[in-house]
């Protein structure tokens, strides 16, 4: 596919409305409590029973912080009584091996992802149990092109610990940065020293890990263009293998932590349009190619060679280079897509403590996919992963007539063409570059759930 992305002010503001981010289609709006434990199962034993059963993507969610980040919306529980966090461990352990009994062990676990919270939370003794009991309930992957990864706090973690996340079978991490001024750090309550940041990247490729991902966010408090242009030269030097470059989304009234930050600290909405255009302008300049959505990577990493080669998907983890596997979410909050189905844990940490205690799978909502609903998420995931839809890959897949089945949504279609979002043509359509910025938006015209109005206000906007 076609990487190049152009920034266009007038085009990004008449399309900047609430959408979904599309890490699943149906979107968690749609999972229902119906969906339980039994549900699951089924599921799990019919991907068992496929002719080759997929590999496995294993999410670990480890919840615990030992301080707030003003700007987290992520599921989390911020203590300094470690004593909960252990006992969170050794109901993990419980889960993972209720999970284990679900899947043939012969199915090879060829992704591994420690997720947050801050994993590193943890001290290295308990990690690596941790990644044992993983490897004696599921199959842990030997083969060099596993991707076994954890979010890393370089506030907390130096040279030592570093080494150990090697030592227990890591070879990717990802690296929380946001901002370097120390303004803007201040502000959002995540002091952090840039140059030990810095030596992180360097460090981490000598003790063997293939690829580092920095994490920053765009439209934090007392940001400016000037100070963000700083963070982002500083950060590139280092030549991590990947970014992330998140949008602020503020929305205190459903993630509380955000009620700490001065709403008249934040960014104008042209000032954020501003640092997106720079962070784009800057990181392509830089040799990063824009994967889409708030990704870029070099251009050898498997993320952009995956998208080069169609086979990029996208999860709950954002995009993803494993399109063939199922993947299990394990710990509180953690979210599963297995087979046609979707499936969520309990999402507060004392629920999912009691259901795990009692000997029960901790699933507390998901979603069964109907046939119209897989053929929508697979056009939505070529969208969002590359910019385009074939209309013969769809109709021989679905035996559906195209232009038939989507004769309304071809209409919205069409006037994206006119306003220059993508060009259509007797195969199929195409982003154009300055529509690579908006995929969000084509994608939403597939979404059958958005004909109902009155979920678009639960998403962030597409900016």
């Amino acid at each position: 596919m076609d990487q190049q992305v152009t920034f266009n002010t007038d085009l990004i503001k008449r399309y900047d409305v609430a959408g979904p981010r599309y890490t699943s289609y149906p979107t968690a709006v749609q999972f229902v409590e119906g969906f339980d434990a039994n549900a699951y199962q089924r599921y799990t034993s019919a991907s068992n029973a496929e002719l080759i059963p997929k590999p496995l993507s294993l999410y670990v969610h480890l919840p615990f912080c030992h301080s707030l980040c003003y700007y987290c919306g992520c599921t989390k529980k911020v203590t300094r009584h470690e004593h909960q966090g252990v006992r969170y461990l050794e109901l993990l352990h419980s889960e993972i091996e209720m999970q284990g009994k679900l899947f043939d062990y012969d199915r090879d676990v060829v992704q591994l992802h420690f997720g947050g919270g801050t994993p590193t939370y943890h001290n290295d003794d308990q990690l690596t149990a941790l990644k044992s009991q993983v490897g004696e309930h599921f199959s842990l992957s030997t083969n060099e092109s596993r991707e076994y990864s954890i979010e890393v706090d370089p506030r907390t973690v130096g040279n030592e610990r570093l080494e150990k996340l090697a030592e227990i079978g890591f070879n990717r991490i990802s690296l929380g940065v946001q901002d370097i001024d120390p303004a803007v750090q201040k502000a959002v309550n995540r002091i952090q020293d840039t140059q030990a940041t810095l030596d992180m990247v360097e460090n981490s490729r000598k003790f063997g890990f293939n690829s580092v991902s920095i994490d920053l966010i765009y439209g934090l408090p007392l940001q400016t263009v000037e100070s963000f242009s700083k963070t982002i030269d500083t950060v590139v030097a280092a030549k991590p293998n990947r970014l992330a470059v998140y949008n602020y989304a503020h929305m205190p009234h459903i993630f509380r932590a955000q009620r700490m930050i001065n709403k008249d600290d934040i960014p104008s909405p042209q000032t954020k349009l501003d640092l997106m255009e720079l962070t784009i302008q800057k990181l392509t300049e830089e040799g990063y190619v824009y994967i889409g959505m708030d990704h870029f990577a070099l251009p050898d990493d498997e993320l952009t060679l995956s998208q080069r080669e169609g086979h990029l998907q996208r999860n709950f983890q954002g995009y993803s280079t494993r399109r063939e596997c199922d993947l299990v979410g394990l710990g509180v909050s953690a979210i599963g897509k297995v087979g046609d189905c979707y499936a969520q844990n309990l999402k507060d940490i004392p629920s999912w403590q009691s259901a795990v205690a009692e000997g029960q799978l901790p699933i507390w909502r998901g979603v069964s996919l109907t046939t119209e609903d897989r053929l929508r998420r697979s056009i939505i995931e070529s969208i969002m992963c590359h910019g385009e839809v074939n209309f013969d890959h769809f109709e021989s897949n679905y035996a559906i007539d195209f232009n038939d089945h989507f004769a309304l949504e071809l209409g919205g279609i069409e006037r994206l063409e006119k306003d220059g979002l993508l060009k259509i043509s007797d195969e199929g359509f195409r982003a154009t570059p300055e529509g690579r910025l908006l995929l969000r938006s084509i994608a939403m015209v597939f979404d059958e759930y958005l004909q109902s109005v009155e979920n678009t206000p639960r998403f962030s906007r597409v900016i």
